[in-house]
C-alpha cells in the first residue's frame, strides 16, 4: 500500500510538479488553499503534508496551526515550501510545527530526500 501525501499549494504548477513527481511512489492529492485542506482531512489522514506558506483565504501558517491542534492529524509530518528564504519565516514554522522547510524553486533530489526522512524515518536512518 503506498503512503499518501497531501499537497497543499495555490500555484497549479507546483500541485502539478509535486504530483508527477512523487505519484510514482506515493498516493498524492492536491488542494489549492488551507481551508480546502482542512476539508480534505475530515475524511482522510496522510501519511505527509507538504504545504505552501503565502495562499488564499487561509495561508500556510495558519492552516499549520489548525492542523496541530486537531488531534487525529497532531502528529503529521509537514514539509513547509516557501518562495522566502529568510530564517524568521524558518523558524516560524519549525515553532508551529512543521518538520522541515524548503525553499521555491526547489532541487527535486531534495524533496526526494525530505519525503524519505519524514515517511521513513528509522529505515532512513539504518541506511547510512
Amino acid at each position: 500500500m503506498k503512503k499518501k501525501i497531501l499537497v497543499v499549494d495555490d500555484e497549479a504548477m507546483i500541485c502539478f510538479l509535486l504530483e508527477n513527481f512523487l505519484s510514482k511512489k506515493y498516493e498524492v492529492t492536491a488542494v489549492n488553499d488551507g481551508i480546502g485542506a482542512l476539508k480534505w482531512l475530515d475524511s482522510t489522514i496522510p501519511d505527509l503534508i507538504i504545504s505552501d506558506i503565502q495562499m488564499p483565504n487561509m495561508g500556510g501558517f495558519e492552516f499549520l496551526t489548525k492542523l496541530r491542534q486537531r488531534g487525529f492529524t497532531k502528529h503529521t509530518p509537514v514539509i513547509m515550501l516557501s518562495g522566502r528564504s529568510e530564517s524568521k519565516e524558518r523558524i516560524k514554522c519549525y515553532q508551529l510545527g512543521a518538520q522541515d522547510y524548503l525553499t521555491k524553486p526547489f532541487n527535486p533530489e531534495e524533496l526526494d530526500e525530505l519525503v524519505k526522512k519524514n515517511l521513513f524515518p528509522i529505515h532512513y536512518a539504518l541506511e547510512w
